[in-house]
């Protein structure tokens, strides 16, 4: 049995949406990753894809498959993808230890990777 840590976690509401989506759209993985982009530097992005790509990470967490963008991952170590739910919205949410700030609409924010260790 393998000690290693998963790259990320899903919540089990957000495990309950993402499948709920899936069964729907008929798609085979969650995919996601950062980008370039907002007043904060970096965005996370999401999406749904038939195929991972050759290098990307495999996480399976809760029934839901996630692949990880290769090029995100030391971003995204240690993360956990939450389904959030106010009055006024419903989103998938990213809590990340890796997360060092974000601007005021909350739309980017700034990562450091981690480090790998010596």
């Amino acid at each position: 049995m393998s000690t290693q840590k998963q790259a990320l976690t899903i919540s089990d509401r957000a495990a309950v949406r993402v499948k709920d989506i899936m069964a729907n759209r008929g798609a085979g993985y969650l995919r996601v990753g950062v980008k370039k982009g907002g007043c904060a530097g970096m965005e996370y992005m999401m999406d749904y894809i038939a195929e991972p790509e050759p290098l990307d990470e495999i996480v399976k967490d809760k029934g839901v498959t996630i692949v990880v963008d290769s090029t995100s991952l030391l971003f995204l170590l240690g993360s956990e993808i939450d389904w959030d739910v106010s009055p006024i919205s419903s989103k998938f949410v990213f809590r990340n230890p890796n997360e060092t700030d974000a601007c005021g609409c909350g739309e980017s924010v700034t990562l450091v990777p981690v480090q790998p260790a010596s």
